[in-house]
């Protein structure tokens, strides 16, 4: 598996670099997977780039590549004027549409002050809804206090669990997806190669009104017999696969 994090710290050193780095740490200690962490610090020229000529330069291709491809995203940005940076926001436009699509993301931000956090739900959040992205329940905000501070290690342990909890469960349903779609389109096959054509009728059929109550009647007690549960996990995977 690939775990891509796209940092948008513009400083060196950063302190969304360094939360970055410990939610993907923590991500990894509970899935194998191999991390690529994108800094979009060093792509600001060929994204601008890229919003007038409407091409991206390789590095800038590259990212979008690795973000595209990965089986899950961490996402972390400065809070400028109460919201994720231009920088963030701009990466995020140049993507192609559905490129989010059903893809597992942990969102984290980094600001002065405590009375920021709420970037996460306000901004954050709604941005990855709207891309289809599958955004964790827990989001991580570290404000300069926090740093050292009991709490912030707790958020970082839940949210990495809960992403990569997502990440198992998207391969575990491409796996369980992939043989009953062969099973489904086999059964396909074989029921088409076996039916007998049948002419249409002429005109409409009519039935008994007998037979038409009795029909309604068994369908209110059949209807839940058929009724199937799907796993969450393959709901993800078949969202990806379209």
């Amino acid at each position: 598996m690939k775990l891509v994090v796209v940092s948008a710290g513009l400083s060196v050193p950063s302190s969304t670099r360094l939360l970055a780095d410990r939610l993907a740490k923590a991500t990894a200690a509970r899935v194998p997977a191999e991390v690529e962490v994108v800094e979009l610090r060093d792509l600001a020229v060929e994204i601008a780039h890229n919003f007038t000529n409407g091409f991206p330069g390789r590095a800038l291709g590259a990212a979008i590549g690795a973000v595209t491809e990965a089986d899950g995203l961490i996402v972390v940005t400065p809070v400028f004027s109460a919201s994720y940076s231009g920088l963030f926001k701009s990466f995020f436009d140049v993507l192609e549409q559905g490129a989010l699509a059903g893809k597992p993301v942990l969102i984290a931000a980094t600001g002065g002050s405590a009375r920021h956090s709420l970037v996460l739900e306000h901004a954050l959040r709604p941005l990855f809804a709207h891309l289809r992205a599958v955004v964790v329940p827990t989001g991580v905000y570290a404000a300069s206090e926090d740093w050292g501070a009991e709490g912030l290690a707790e958020r970082i342990e839940r949210a990495a669990g809960e992403l990569a909890g997502l990440m198992t469960g998207l391969m575990t349903g491409l796996s369980a997806a992939g043989p009953a779609r062969d099973a489904r389109s086999a059964s396909a096959v074989e029921v088409s190669a076996v039916a007998p054509a049948v002419a249409p009728a002429e005109g409409p059929v009519r039935r008994p009104r007998e037979t038409v109550a009795q029909s309604a009647s068994a369908g209110r007690g059949a209807r839940t017999d058929g009724f199937q549960v799907v796993p969450f996990e393959q709901q993800l995977a078949a969202l990806r696969t379209r």
